[in-house]
């Protein structure tokens, strides 16, 4: 006979509640940050404030990385790396707001960052030289370098759209709004469909909670998102019409599931469930972030090159 008294009847309910609130709780701050940033009246307020959400975003985030590599015994410099993840992102957001002498043009702004990665690369030569293990030089020097471009230059794409060379201010802020709600969207719908009728496992060696059924789910949550907020904001959404929102709806959602697969590689390397505890309910900044990393630049050349195109 145990000794141990009995769980009682109602504390799983319980933990259940208590989960939700910390994920509503999350929810709320989160989205009171970004709507403040992206539609407050002072400039002030709406350029910096979201130029501060994504510095702590993207260097909490590759702080997380970092982690998750140290985790499966790999080795990186992770300092130079998180200074580094910020100089880009100040330096991309000074020349995306002319503040440098530049026009922040897309090609300026390009030359920038290839530059910039050029410089880092070099830079992470040089700290090898004063690296205390000789024989781990390619690998140290690859896990950083990777790190930089998941998260920080990955998560740079939403400046590059928030600022976009051609459109109002508020049209840029339109648009950010609107693809993170497609991938959040995205998110939801694979999560509730698959939780419903999820049976067919998708990649089960990856993540094997994943269905088919839920990337459905996925694709459907994805689109109607994105017809829906395409009806409400009319033509404040330069170039947009029934077609490209539907184009939209499919390749957000599909590059959703593809970024939080591929999170789901680093954290099982790392053996881990959460890439961090940062977000009550929620987990870490990368479990917030993976669906949004491939999602910014897809939207970004989607604009860029499609929704903007001269004739």
């Amino acid at each position: 006979m145990s000794d141990q008294p009995a769980t009682p009847p109602n504390s799983s309910q319980s933990s259940k509640l208590q989960v939700f609130f910390r994920r509503l709780t999350s929810f709320v701050i989160l989205w009171g940050l970004l709507l403040l940033a992206l539609f407050s009246t002072n400039r002030l307020i709406s350029d910096y404030l979201l130029l501060v959400i994504i510095v702590f975003l993207a260097v909490t985030g590759l702080a997380e990385f970092y982690g998750l590599a140290a985790k499966g015994d790999l080795v990186c410099f992770k300092w130079f790396g998180l200074f580094s993840g910020t100089l880009l992102l100040v330096g991309t957001f000074l020349n995306l707001t002319g503040k440098v002498g530049t026009t922040g043009s897309p090609a300026r702004v390009n030359d920038f960052e290839t530059s910039f990665v050029i410089l880092f690369v070099l830079g992470l030569c040089l700290r090898q030289f004063f690296s205390r293990s000789a024989t781990s030089g390619i690998l140290a020097i690859s896990i950083t370098l990777f790190g930089l471009m998941y998260v920080p230059w990955l998560l740079n794409f939403i400046q590059k759209i928030n600022f976009f060379w051609g459109l109002s201010r508020a049209q840029g802020h339109l648009y950010v709004l609107y693809f993170i709600v497609l991938t959040k969207f995205s998110d939801t719908g694979a999560y509730v469909v698959g939780s419903l009728i999820g049976r067919h496992k998708m990649i089960p060696r990856i993540s094997p909670a994943k269905t088919w059924e839920g990337f459905g789910g996925a694709i459907l949550g994805s689109v109607l998102a994105s017809v829906i907020f395409t009806a409400c904001a009319r033509d404040k959404l330069t170039g947009m019409n029934w077609c490209h929102a539907i184009i939209l709806g499919v390749i957000l959602s599909i590059g959703a599931v593809i970024g939080d697969l591929i999170e789901s590689i680093f954290k099982r390397q790392a053996g881990v469930k959460d890439s961090g505890r940062f977000f009550p309910g929620i987990g870490g900044i990368l479990d917030l972030l993976d669906s949004l990393l491939f999602n910014a630049p897809i939207m970004y050349l989607y604009l860029r090159h499609i929704l903007t195109r001269p004739g």
